[in-house]
């Protein structure tokens, strides 16, 4: 029995994706969360063999939880779960550890094939998008950079935070870093896309689809 954890903000869409896994016989949903917080407080205790995750998370994101997770165990087994069929998104849970990538307009057995192959130790991405994932890693191979602009998972994080207009303090609590941290993200930020000001950088980021819809 593959044990799985769920992690989305929408107790109605969990309640969905349980009714679907668990009419497969050998998937176990054994925990849900609704944000990231309650997610890492809640895999210490259940240690699921797998972790759905939606990318988009109040407070601390989905990138974020992934790569904590990753962190304290990197043994553990990470499905990004996500409406964004951007390869950009794919890409930077790739990089912050999930083994898997599946957009939510996909048919309903490519999530239950997914979590089999993620539990098996083995990369999946949803066919709607895999050509293009496939084309954005192999154009950063042998390169410390990535997309977007080499934007780390945290870095990518803070970006979306920062042009939704929330404070620094407030995304300094979320993501348990320092305000300062969160000045020098910030400042790393804008080198690296090569925007002068925030509203450079809020255009850029709606332009190319880094924000919640």
């Amino acid at each position: 029995m593959i044990r799985v954890m769920l992690v989305d903000d929408h107790a109605v869409v969990r309640e969905g994706y349980r009714r679907l896994l668990e009419c497969q016989g050998d998937l176990q949903v054994v925990a849900e969360a609704g944000d990231g917080q309650q997610a890492l407080q809640d895999w210490r205790h259940t240690q699921p063999d797998v972790t759905v995750v939606d990318l988009a998370l109040p407070g601390l994101g989905g990138l974020e939880l992934i790569t904590r997770l990753r962190q304290r165990e990197p043994r553990c087994r990470l499905l990004a779960f996500s409406m964004h069929r951007d390869p950009v998104w794919a890409t930077q849970a790739l990089r912050a550890g999930a083994l898997g990538y599946v957009t939510k307009s996909s048919p309903p057995e490519t999530l239950v094939q997914a979590v089999r192959t993620v539990h098996d130790g083995r990369r999946v991405i949803s066919p709607d998008i895999a050509t293009e994932v496939a084309t954005a890693l192999l154009d950063a191979q042998g390169a410390e950079t990535g997309a977007p602009a080499g934007l780390s998972p945290r870095e990518f994080e803070v970006l979306r935070a920062l042009v939704a207009g929330r404070e620094v303090a407030d995304i300094a609590e979320a993501l348990h870093l320092s305000p300062k941290t969160v000045h020098n993200l910030h400042y790393q930020i804008k080198a690296k896309l090569g925007t002068r000001s925030d509203f450079e950088l809020a255009r850029l980021a709606w332009q190319n689809g880094w924000m919640d819809a």
